[in-house]
């Protein structure tokens, strides 16, 4: 189905080698824009105003175990 056989394992590159591989040929085109893609966030400038824009992902197996951590614990802390 496809031709290229040469892949890379993404535990190869790892989070920032992937954001790197994904973002290389992104230009930030909108004065707006202070600071591109990087790891979770990007700063905007909005008349003036900066605005920093984030997200972020939490995966139960790789940040947390719910066998070691109960869900009653995140919801009652309020975990940010």
């Amino acid at each position: 189905m496809f031709d290229n056989v040469n892949k890379t394992d993404i535990k190869e590159l790892g989070e920032f080698g992937l954001i790197k591989h994904l973002t290389q040929a992104v230009e930030l085109s909108q004065e707006s824009t202070k600071k591109g893609i990087g790891d979770d966030a990007a700063v905007l400038d909005f008349s003036g105003k900066r605005t920093l824009i984030s997200t972020d992902l939490l995966l139960e197996n790789i940040h947390f175990d719910l066998r070691y951590t109960p869900l009653n614990i995140w919801v009652t802390r309020q975990y940010k």
